[in-house]
């Protein structure tokens, strides 16, 4: 774990959540969540520059030596609304009731700053040691339904199983879910999870049915193996891959992905004669939509793309169709297409021999 480069005697300064944990399971963390059992704003603005305060949530960012450093105030938090944000009751609360705001015992668990001791109010330990995910009440996925995703996520990252009484609750809720929820957070959710790429993943989301937090219209899981096509196509965001056959309106989707899906939508009714076809229907997409034409409708010709056209490309260009007295015009992409349909089944063409083809048109 970090070591922080400040002073302080106060024994009200925490590492908190995933870091603890982390550290616990021997793990590599990339968050730091630093916890003071007060108003963190007042106490630890003297620990550096000051680079940002937030009032409403009693945080503050601290520039120490050459790293900023965040630090929040306890805090406890109510929802007013089930699956929407919470709302801060109080900044500055005692340190358990701030645990208990939190998703997962394991999730809860809090070391001091001063002296290193474990603060586990909520049975964390015992859960990390026996790998089980448990819920700290029992309307956790009613507040946050997000934590069903989380849970997920955690499972597939940590070989975690949940508790028997937290997977009754998810299988409570998944059969009565309320839609009236914080997409954003859904969103978020979904992925980090399947930016993981993992199949084990794939298969529990659809056949626990946590899919119908998305979209309550049932899909057959389809007989592939998901991350071994996203690895073969080379996929930068697996995550619309794996869920992008689902009805994603709910969700705040970017124009890339709105894109990706409407291509997809386009293609999967496509049937192709031969390597042309395949070459013109997937080297004018993004990677996601060729990955998902593998994983929803047909892996073969995927794999025959990937394997063997798509790296081909004609030499020729427009400068060369002006030198042999050719104006431009629509003949040009006909021109193109005719010589990429010969390099297709002569990929050792060189461009000698497509000027030499072109003329024979």
């Amino acid at each position: 774990m970090k070591k922080l480069n400040i002073v302080d005697n106060s024994g009200k300064l925490f590492y908190i959540g995933g870091v603890v944990r982390d550290e616990l399971l021997g793990r590599a963390s990339f968050d730091v969540d630093i916890v003071y059992e007060g108003n963190a704003i007042e106490h630890c603005s003297g620990f550096g520059k000051v680079v940002r305060v937030n009032p409403d949530f009693g945080t503050v960012r601290v520039k120490i030596g050459a790293e900023e450093i965040d630090f929040a105030s306890t805090r406890s938090e109510t929802y007013p609304r089930p699956g929407h944000l919470p709302v801060v009751d109080k900044i500055g609360c005692p340190l358990k009731d701030d645990v208990f705001r939190r998703d997962f015992t394991l999730n809860a668990l809090a070391k001091s700053v001063m002296t290193a001791e474990i603060i586990d109010y909520t049975g964390g330990l015992e859960d990390l040691k026996a790998g089980v995910l448990r819920v700290l009440h029992d309307r956790s996925f009613i507040d946050d339904p997000t934590r069903i995703i989380r849970a997920l996520k955690f499972s597939v990252r940590f070989g975690f199983k949940l508790e028997e009484h937290t997977r009754k609750l998810q299988e409570e809720y998944l059969q009565n879910i309320n839609y009236d929820m914080c997409y954003k957070r859904i969103k978020k959710e979904l992925m980090e999870t399947f930016n993981l790429n993992s199949q084990e993943a794939f298969e529990r989301f659809y056949d626990e049915g946590i899919y119908k937090l998305v979209s309550p219209r049932g899909i057959v899981r389809p007989a592939v193996n998901v991350s071994e096509i996203v690895n073969i196509v080379g996929v930068r965001n697996p995550w619309i891959v794996y869920v992008g056959v689902l009805d994603l309106s709910i969700l705040e989707l970017t124009k890339i992905e709105q894109r990706i899906l409407k291509d997809f939508m386009e293609l999967r009714g496509q049937k192709f004669e031969n390597d042309f076809d395949i070459y013109k229907a997937f080297s004018s997409v993004a990677p996601e939509t060729v990955a998902m034409y593998g994983v929803w409708v047909d892996k073969a010709p995927v794999s025959r793309y990937v394997a063997t056209l798509k790296d081909i490309k004609i030499s020729i260009t427009g400068e060369d169709l002006l030198a042999l007295g050719i104006k431009p015009s629509k003949q040009y992409a006909e021109i193109f297409d005719a010589v990429l349909r010969e390099k297709l089944q002569h990929p050792d063409m060189t461009r000698d021999d497509e000027i030499r083809f072109l003329l024979t048109l």
